[in-house]
């Protein structure tokens, strides 16, 4: 039995023993976070499979949901967009890189649509992109999140805290999930999954400040939602923060952004391809 089916009986189980017949009810017909539990999982590095490795990139908020605007009117949604389709251009380059994203266009995605998305894909990492408005206008850089039930310190758990908000832009009922669905899908986070999604960050952090700025303490964790599912190291890359002038500045230029880009697609590949994250 593979780690996968072993996730979905235990999911189960925990399902039956807490809520009985409702949740043999809700089993019986699953939601899309329960239906993508069910198909085939990628396959850990090194495996019978020589497939590219896939990265799902998840430029963040879209549609009505502008994200950070910066003093200059510099819209959050505009910068991750144009910062991912540069990257996934970069990455579709390599033979051992496969690339989707959770978004291509200026469109609202839920925070759970984006996790099923990416775990129908079966992607070996995702990455979700963003340039938010720091806690305090003095932070700028690069800096890298995963989850976590507690965060690390308040500057991650309030970043945390305005991400999850996003939700409030789409349509009542237009996302699935359900807070209870969320909650136990978090509980069985798969071990394997926090020590590759810690690698990734490592990785990708180290690789990046040896070109672009970083934040003071640039590796953190906290509680956000879009960083949930189970079976899929995920990461959060705050490209810098829109709140910041020269951040702003900088992601507001479009030869800067490449540069951004390019660093970011280089440690992304490096990532897929390192044995600390197999």
């Amino acid at each position: 039995m593979d780690r996968r089916q072993l996730l979905g009986l235990g999911l189960s189980k925990l399902w039956l023993t807490a809520f009985g017949t409702a949740a043999m009810a809700l089993a019986q017909t699953p939601g899309p976070a329960l239906a993508a539990e069910r198909r085939p999982g990628r396959k850990p590095a090194g495996g019978a499979s020589s497939r590219p490795r896939l990265v799902m990139l998840d430029p963040g908020h879209g549609g009505n949901d502008p994200g950070a605007i910066g003093t200059r009117g510099t819209f959050e949604k505009e910068v991750t967009l144009d910062i991912a389709r540069e990257v996934a251009r970069i990455l579709a380059g390599r033979t051992n890189v496969a690339v989707k994203l959770t978004r291509r266009d200026d469109r609202f995605l839920a925070l759970d649509e984006r996790v099923a998305l990416t775990r129908e894909a079966g992607a070996d990492l995702f990455v979700s992109i963003h340039a938010d408005s720091a806690p305090n206008a003095d932070a700028r850089g690069l800096s890298a999140y995963i989850l976590s039930e507690k965060a690390s310190d308040s500057f991650a758990s309030r970043l945390a805290q305005q991400e999850n908000q996003a939700d409030r832009f789409g349509k009542p009922g237009s996302f699935g999930g359900g807070r209870i669905v969320k909650d136990i899908l978090l509980d069985l986070t798969a071990r394997h999954t926090r020590h590759a999604s810690l690698a990734a960050r490592q990785l990708l952090v180290e690789g990046a400040g040896k070109e672009l700025r970083l934040l003071e303490n640039p590796m953190r964790s906290a509680n956000f939602a879009v960083l949930k599912a189970p079976d899929v190291p995920s990461v959060l890359v705050e490209t810098g923060f829109l709140s910041n002038p020269r951040d702003e500045e900088i992601l507001r230029d479009a030869t800067a952004r490449r540069v951004v880009s390019r660093v970011l697609a280089r440690e992304i590949a490096g990532v897929l391809s390192n044995p600390a994250f197999a």
